[in-house]
């Protein structure tokens, strides 16, 4: 059978999760996903600016701080060492982040390993370094992953070079397996069908990993924001707040409040609170991601993929 060669762009928290979940599924009764078994998936390259991850071996590297996602699975030796990757303008707040690579550089990399899909786990608000690394991926004729809210699977221009390249182009921004935007999602479908009109809402997100450390600037934030509201089909007022909490880890809290004009004008009100492991809860999407987005590229099929586990 054929495999799934993955490139992963960013070693942090969804990274480790995603690395752990293929050991520790390896040869179970975990779903098949597009004819591609588990241990089909196979690491052939990750990219990173973190001096502390770059040489080291991918399974060495998951562990480097300031990555605290949960412990699920010893990884062994893949054979795999993480590159000094692209340094875009907009890491301007990663003091000590070291990426003398270029997109070309990254692309002759993906070809010399065979790669297939090159997964972005670049945090919030790298809009110029994805569109880097989406760049990369024409070059060496991968299909792209965008697990982050950059736009470029809505962008137009991004879809059509795909699309003309022949190459899948998967995004923008991860659902969790069971996170906070598709449980908001669900309440507000229930209420809708029940003739509930929703006039506020609101979700509140506080963790401790990197991905909300970067989410303290405003600007980045912003892109976070407008998926997240893609996500939950809310209409009326929403707010989307987050709030960088270091000992939270890698765990995500969110409080979500709902209030809407049932029959007769009265009020209803719901709140709820939920706690998840962030990083995990997500790396079960990227699996089937990237075996979709492999099965695409083996069936002729081009351009921006529904594959059912993106926000947008």
């Amino acid at each position: 059978m054929s495999k799934v060669h993955v490139g992963l762009v960013g070693v942090g928290n969804c990274a480790s999760s995603l690395v752990q979940g293929v050991k520790f599924y390896r040869g179970s009764d975990y779903p098949d996903s597009a004819g591609f078994a588990v241990g089909d998936v196979v690491f052939t390259a990750a990219f990173d600016v973190t001096p502390a991850k770059i040489g080291k071996d991918l399974s060495e590297a998951i562990w480097a701080a300031p990555n605290n996602a949960a412990v699920f699975a010893e990884v062994p030796h893949l054979g795999v060492p993480v590159e000094e990757g692209v340094l875009g303008e907009d890491f301007g707040d990663l003091e000590d982040a070291r990426g003398s690579a270029t997109p070309q550089a990254v692309a002759e990399r993906l070809r010399a390993t065979g790669t297939h899909v090159l997964v972005s786990f670049l945090p919030v608000g790298h809009q110029r370094t994805t569109e880097l690394y989406a760049e990369a991926a024409l070059l060496a004729g991968c299909a792209f992953v965008n697990c982050m809210p950059a736009v470029l699977a809505r962008s137009a221009e991004w879809a059509g070079r795909f699309e003309a390249a022949g190459l899948p182009l998967v995004g923008d921004d991860l659902k969790s397996q069971f996170g906070s935007t598709l449980v908001h999602r669900a309440l507000v479908d229930t209420l809708t069908r029940a003739g509930v009109r929703l006039r506020d809402t609101y979700q509140l997100n506080a963790g401790g990993n990197m991905d909300f450390r970067a989410m303290r600037d405003p600007a980045r934030m912003a892109g976070k924001k407008a998926t997240k509201a893609k996500g939950m089909s809310a209409e009326g007022n929403v707010h989307v707040g987050a709030e960088y909490i270091p000992f939270l880890a890698d765990r995500k809290i969110a409080y979500i409040r709902l209030e809407g004009e049932a029959f007769g004008g009265t009020t209803m009100e719901i709140e709820l609170r939920m706690s998840v492991e962030d990083s995990p809860s997500a790396a079960g999407n990227v699996l089937e991601a990237v075996r979709q987005a492999r099965r695409a590229m083996l069936d002729g099929r081009s351009g921006v993929l529904d594959v059912g586990v993106m926000k947008a």
